[in-house]
């Protein structure tokens, strides 16, 4: 599809089904307190969970009520107590940070947490020895700092890649800017970098050794997601799908070269599967919809259903509004086709409008 090599570091397949969990261990495993507390969208919650759960010790998340009630409830299954607060990310963690009697586990500004990161970058040089980049989801910037540690350790030619989404861009912003800025996050189907501000030494490292970091739009992730259950059969998360976006959005720039795609987590929130699919099926031209005006005659209908099917294209849902704003003795149909492509979708436009229909 894209003219490289591609290889898939599948952190979705780990344990709490992200990467966080190599991290939190490193922290956990190192503490004299009983008592941990951490903040989280859902990933980190998790992993502190599980590793508290198996070292013994008593774990409370906090999540803003935003958080997905299916990261909520995955966390609370690996024992952990979750604790509600705040609109968002920012509001969580001051609270967590504010309870003095645990011992707060930062999702990405911690050298421990950053070093268990780091361990996925080792695990792709252990494998593929000549690759010529990889690819890594920014939130905080945890892993991607783990992993530019450990790759320009070990292969300095190996160019080491951030990707954020459009919705979230401090990473991007701060690497810009060589200063550290903070850019409230705007909704987002990749919930799990959704960080208004990157980390302190996270931005450091990225500083010294990371050589880009790109932003990837909304559509292009929900593509992304849409082609690792098409083509792998991977569930993957928005946050994870962002290195497969950047692909897509950057192909002419990887043709001929290997890389490997961090595939971060596949904790996706189900409820919202449908949806992100659609949006997915939408943007590459698989699913098209029209508006079009016609006579409120009979045979109207027949006619454009006509052209449709003759163009190869199938009938999803069809509705016919006789109240919308358009002429009396007229009326608005919408149609929504599945399709082959763009492409596709645009011959069916032109053959509409060059039969005399009225192409909104």
């Amino acid at each position: 599809m894209f003219g490289c090599d591609v290889f898939l570091k599948v952190e979705n397949l780990q344990k709490t089904g992200s990467f966080k969990v190599r991290g939190a261990f490193n922290k956990l495993i190192k503490l004299k307190s009983d008592k941990v507390i951490a903040a989280s969208m859902g990933n980190h919650s998790q992993g502190v969970a599980f590793a508290a759960k198996t070292l013994g010790l008593k774990a409370k998340i906090v999540m803003p009520i935003t958080a997905s009630i299916v990261k909520q409830e995955a966390t609370r299954g690996y024992g952990a107590e979750v604790i509600l607060h705040g609109e968002n990310f920012k509001e969580a963690l001051n609270y967590a940070m504010s309870q003095k009697d645990y011992t707060f586990i930062h999702a990405f500004d911690d050298e421990d947490i950053i070093a268990g990161q780091g361990t996925v970058g080792i695990e792709i040089l252990d494998e593929i020895k000549d690759v010529d980049a990889i690819l890594a989801p920014v939130g905080g910037g945890g892993l991607i700092s783990g992993i530019a540690v450990a790759v320009k350790s070990l292969l300095p030619k190996t160019e080491v890649i951030g990707v954020q989404t459009v919705s979230a861009t401090s990473a991007y912003e701060s690497f810009i800017s060589k200063k550290i800025i903070e850019t409230p996050p705007q909704p987002t189907i990749a919930d799990g970098i959704a960080v208004g501000k990157i980390g302190e030494k996270n931005f450091e490292i990225i500083n010294k050794y990371v050589d880009d970091i790109l932003k990837v739009p909304e559509e292009s992730i929900a593509v992304a997601i849409l082609h690792f259950l098409e083509r792998k059969k991977l569930v993957v998360e928005g946050a994870g799908a962002v290195t497969l976006a950047a692909l897509i959005e950057q192909r002419d720039r990887f043709k001929g070269k290997k890389i490997v795609l961090v595939v971060s987590g596949g904790n996706i929130d189900f409820t919202l599967v449908d949806r992100i699919i659609n949006k997915g099926l939408v943007s590459n031209g698989r699913i098209g919809i029209f508006s079009i005006v016609v006579d409120d005659v009979p045979g109207s209908l027949h006619k454009l259903t006509g052209i449709v099917a003759a163009h190869g294209a199938n009938i999803i849902n069809l509705v016919n509004d006789r109240l919308a704003d358009v002429l009396i003795g007229r009326a608005m149909l919408r149609i929504t086709v599945e399709a082959k492509g763009l492409q596709h979708l645009e011959e069916i436009k032109s053959v509409i409008k060059e039969t005399g229909f009225d192409i909104k």
